[in-house]
C-alpha cells in the first residue's frame, strides 16, 4: 500500500517538473541563441573539466610553475615576479571551482537519476526511496534509523539462521 502512495507522489513530482519545464523559456529565445547562458556555462564548463583531468594539463602548469621559478634570478626575485605566480594560481583556482561544482552537481544529479530509476523498475524497492535527495534533513535523520533498524533485523534473521545451520551441520 505504500509503494502506491509513493509512486503517485513521484509521479506528481514528475508532473510538477514538467509543468516547470513547460514555462521555461525554450533554447531559441535564450542570450546566446543555443539554450541560454546555462547551457553555455555547463558546455563549457565540461570541456575545461575535461581537458583539465588529463596529464598534457598537469604538465603544461608543471611547465609554466618551472619556467616562472627559472626567471626568478632575471627578476631578482622581486616582488612583483612572486606576484605574478601568486595572482595567476589564485584567479585559476578561483575558477575551477565554479566549473569543477558545475561538473560535480552535474554527475551527482545524474547518477540520483540512474538510481531513482533502477528504484522505480524494481518491483521490491520502495518507491519512496527514489525521491531521497529532496527530503529534508529530519525525514532523512527518520528514513536513516529506520534503515539502521531494518538492517538490524536483517542481520539478526541471518545471524539465527547461520548459527541453526551450524548446528544442523554439527
Amino acid at each position: 500500500m505504500a509503494r502506491a502512495k509513493n509512486k503517485t507522489k513521484i509521479v506528481a513530482t514528475a508532473n510538477t517538473v514538467a509543468k516547470h519545464d513547460a514555462k521555461a523559456p525554450k533554447a531559441g529565445a535564450s542570450h546566446n541563441g543555443n539554450g541560454g547562458w546555462s547551457a553555455l556555462f555547463s558546455r563549457t564548463a565540461c570541456v575545461v573539466a575535461h581537458w583539465m583531468g588529463k596529464p598534457v594539463s598537469f604538465l603544461i602548469a608543471t611547465a609554466l610553475v618551472i619556467v616562472w621559478a627559472l626567471t626568478g634570478p632575471l627578476f631578482g626575485y622581486s616582488d612583483t615576479w612572486q606576484l605574478v605566480i601568486n595572482t595567476s594560481t589564485t584567479i585559476v583556482t578561483f575558477l575551477m571551482v565554479f566549473l569543477i561544482q558545475n561538473t560535480q552537481n552535474r554527475d551527482t544529479m545524474a547518477l540520483q537519476l540512474k538510481l531513482s530509476e533502477l528504484i522505480l523498475v524494481i518491483s521490491e524497492a520502495e518507491n519512496r526511496f527514489a525521491n531521497a535527495e529532496d527530503l529534508t534533513e529530519e525525514e532523512l535523520e527518520r528514513l536513516h534509523k529506520e534503515l539502521q533498524s531494518r538492517a538490524q533485523t536483517t542481520l539478526g534473521a541471518l545471524d539465527r539462521r547461520r548459527v541453526e545451520q551450524t548446528k544442523k551441520a554439527g
